[in-house]
């Protein structure tokens, strides 16, 4: 199976920037769709943004669109999601998954990262 690890997480103040990143190894992903859940605290988990297999196709959350950019390079085998003007609403876990998408209500993924916090500060 596909592992996947997250990084770039960490504190940023409301209207910065930051950029989350996920390596994959085991396998290629560059056939699979990719994206990024996340976790308030207290708040269910919520897909944020997807992209398609090639790159050519993505779908960002109507919460963050405009702000957050999904990215993937399968050369090396990374997805990323550029954060601008992050809020304090943005604080969450946030976990890179392969297959992302919505069964019913749940968020379901075929690989899902451990996760990495990013906290906004107002």
């Amino acid at each position: 199976q596909v592992h996947l690890v997250e990084s770039g997480g960490g504190l940023v103040q409301a209207g910065g920037s930051l950029r989350v990143s996920c390596v994959a190894s085991g396998r290629t992903i560059s056939r699979s769709s990719m994206g990024w859940f996340r976790q308030a605290p207290g708040k269910a988990r919520e897909l944020v943004a997807v992209i398609s297999g090639g790159g050519a196709t993505t779908y960002t959350a109507q919460s963050v669109k405009g702000r957050f950019t999904i990215y993937r390079d399968n050369a090396k085998n990374t997805m990323s999601l550029q954060m601008n003007s992050p809020g304090p609403g943005d604080t969450a876990v946030y976990c890179c998954a392969g297959e992302p998408r919505i069964v019913g209500d749940r968020p379901r993924a075929d690989y899902w990262g451990q996760g990495t916090q990013v906290a906004v500060s107002s």
